[in-house]
């Protein structure tokens, strides 16, 4: 009990240090959508492959102008014209069409006059060569870098793959989440309730707060304080990481780190510098990172978003897993912090943040009605309102 707690920077580099990125699978893209780039992606052709018209209009030769010119056919998206346009010619275009060979220049519509098939200027024209056209390469080359190894791959990075030539993609197999709720107390949300029990709700927060990440849960349930459970319940355990909420503090019912250290667990780091959620553990059995979350749902809250999530992308194959934060303006005044990282529940209000009156960790309507957490630095001195301070969005 008399060593130090862990500074939290400090656990969440241990416990990513104790994860393995997943094996490398391909699968089609509509199925990598959220999941991380295994490798770079490059890219396999060129876009556009040839030069296309940006606007409505008419393509020609810019060394033309003023004209006039003869229209001499039409250019459509899929539908190019391929005869080479001569001195004094024109086509018909249309936007994302090829230009047709010989052409260099688009004149938009609004700046021309059509009398049958000749075509006069009725405008300033464009003013350069090349004007209106999106040249072959611009977005990108064959070859080319399109996505790095470890980015995530959202809609818009799943378009470029696919404009790239790709129909498939590498990425990180799912990482597979077991979950465990545990204590005599506890039973499922709905049933009847004895005295002395609580209705369960880690299980369903933990699961509804990963349900965006690429992973497959596992749902263990409410394990009783029994150390023989405990230990067959973890024994049988296949996943790449074990979450347990509650239990593993010192009382004589917390039986979750002696269960755990019988299945052959080691424990690396247990207690952290952090409010709300000091007693958190990690460690590894056999091939399974195993993370005890306090059984407090707020507490088990924020060590979920500030180790779970991270843990779970970097098993995933992702480059930077470390949580987002921002800066926003106080709303009110703040004393000075004590010794650990304060995460304090808040709401965003016209501007301003405003951190909850109550910060009471057994706050579980709090912390449904924060949309972000403040976040305090180790004896942070008091902040006034008007001061630019830390924030965690919460989604």
């Amino acid at each position: 009990m008399t060593t130090p707690l862990l500074p939290v920077a400090e656990a969440y580099a241990r416990l990513l240090a104790l994860a393995a990125p997943a094996a490398i699978e391909r699968v089609a893209l509509q199925d990598a959508a959220g999941r991380w780039a295994a490798e770079d992606i490059i890219a396999r052709r060129t876009q556009p492959e040839t030069d296309l018209s940006a606007m409505d209009g008419y393509a020609i030769r810019h060394a033309d102008l003023p004209g006039p010119w003869r229209v001499v056919g039409e250019s459509a998206a899929g539908h190019p014209h391929d005869t080479k346009i001569e001195t004094g010619q024109a086509v018909r275009i249309f936007t994302g069409a090829a230009l047709p060979p010989g052409t260099d220049t688009v004149m938009v519509q609004e700046e021309a006059r059509r009398d049958g098939d000749m075509l006069y200027l009725d405008g300033e024209g464009p003013g350069h060569r090349g004007r209106n056209v999106r040249p072959r390469g611009l977005d990108f080359s064959q070859g080319d870098r399109l996505i790095a190894a470890g980015e995530r791959l959202s809609p818009a990075r799943l378009a470029l793959a696919a404009v790239g030539g790709h129909g498939d993609l590498p990425v990180r197999r799912p990482a597979r989440v077991a979950i465990a709720a545990t204590g005599d107390e506890l039973v499922p949300p709905g049933s009847e309730l004895r005295p002395g029990q609580l209705p369960e709700s880690n299980g369903t927060m933990l699961a509804a707060l990963i349900a965006d990440l690429p992973c497959d849960v596992i749902d263990l349930g409410i394990l009783p304080d029994s150390s023989a459970d405990l230990e067959r319940a973890f024994g049988g355990v296949d996943a790449d990481i074990l979450v347990t909420t509650g239990g593993a503090s010192v009382g004589d019912h917390d039986l979750v780190r002696p269960a755990l250290e019988a299945c052959g667990a080691n424990i690396d780091f247990w207690r952290i510098a952090l409010r709300p959620g000091k007693p958190m553990m990690a460690g590894t059995m056999r091939d399974t990172v195993v993370l005890g979350l306090p059984g407090n749902p707020v507490s088990a809250f924020v060590t979920a978003t500030l180790f779970l999530r991270p843990l779970i992308a970097a098993i995933g194959g992702a480059n930077d897993t470390t949580p987002r934060t921002t800066v926003a303006t106080l709303g009110e005044d703040l004393p000075a912090n004590g010794e650990r990282t304060d995460y304090m529940r808040a709401a965003r209000i016209d501007g301003a943040v405003h951190a909850a009156a109550i910060q009471d960790s057994s706050m579980q309507r709090t912390l449904a009605r924060a949309d972000c957490l403040i976040v305090r630095a180790p004896h942070d001195p008091p902040r006034a309102k008007g001061d630019s301070v830390e924030i965690l969005p919460l989604a």
